[in-house]
């Protein structure tokens, strides 16, 4: 559903991705790990059209992103590492807005609290302005946005960036939901503790380059930080 084919992006003499191919599957968590500047974002930007590639191409469930991003975008649903909302706005508020942009089907007030309450927003917060909502209520208003638009794809950058533990863990549980309705998720994280507990397939990226990939099953938490030194230490 997510492809990436000898994708590259330089920038002048730069070259932020250098050659990218992975593909993420129906129900799969592919997590790419990467120090600053390992080209993890500017994976993510491509993905959504925001970058035109070098070379290569990026799909998404079939579409070519660069050929019409539009068409790329209805398909998607991406988390950044703050979740955008309009603070003046409640938070059924702004999941209401946001799906009459994303055209989804049912956005009646029963429907859209439904999917408030099962990316487990409290329903005290759902009349609440979004100003007065912590970092982890904003990131369940985009899950309540991906269950309401049934996003095949899902694109999520640092999402837990700033999380408390247990906030962390509660929003990796709402992306194994989704995972198992058979969504394909691409995430870029630092967090290698919880790559290993909800990848099914992790990515180390270096300098622009996929350096190794591997089933996430396959390692213990430990042998993956240890993977993931040896690679950042690896001389390019």
């Amino acid at each position: 559903m997510l492809s990436a084919n000898g994708l590259t992006k330089t920038f002048g003499d730069f070259k932020a991705l250098d050659g990218l191919d992975l593909n993420v599957g129906a129900g799969e968590i592919y997590c790419l790990l990467g120090a600053n500047g390992a080209g993890k974002s500017t994976t993510i930007k491509l993905f959504l059209g925001l970058l035109q590639p070098t070379s290569g191409t990026a799909i998404v469930n079939g579409v070519d992103v660069h050929k019409d991003p539009l068409a790329a975008r209805r398909r998607l649903l991406y988390i950044p590492e703050m979740v955008a909302l309009y603070d003046e706005l409640t938070g059924l508020e702004n999941l209401a807005y946001f799906a009459d942009l994303g055209q989804v089907a049912d956005r009646s007030p029963a429907r859209l609290k439904a999917c408030l309450s099962e990316a487990g927003l409290q329903e005290s917060a759902f009349d609440r302005r979004v100003s007065f909502y912590s970092k982890g209520m904003r990131q369940k208003v985009g899950i309540a946005l991906a269950i309401a638009k049934e996003a095949k794809v899902l694109l999520l950058d640092e999402p837990t960036s700033g999380l408390d533990p247990q906030a962390s863990a509660e929003f990796h549980e709402l992306l194994n939901r989704q995972r198992d309705r058979g969504a394909a998720i691409l995430m870029a994280t630092h967090d290698l503790f919880r790559a290993r507990e909800v990848g099914t397939t992790i990515g180390l990226m270096r300098t622009g380059k996929l350096r190794r990939v591997l089933p996430a099953a396959s390692v213990t938490a430990q042998d993956l930080e240890a993977l993931y030194l040896e690679e950042m230490a690896t001389a390019a």
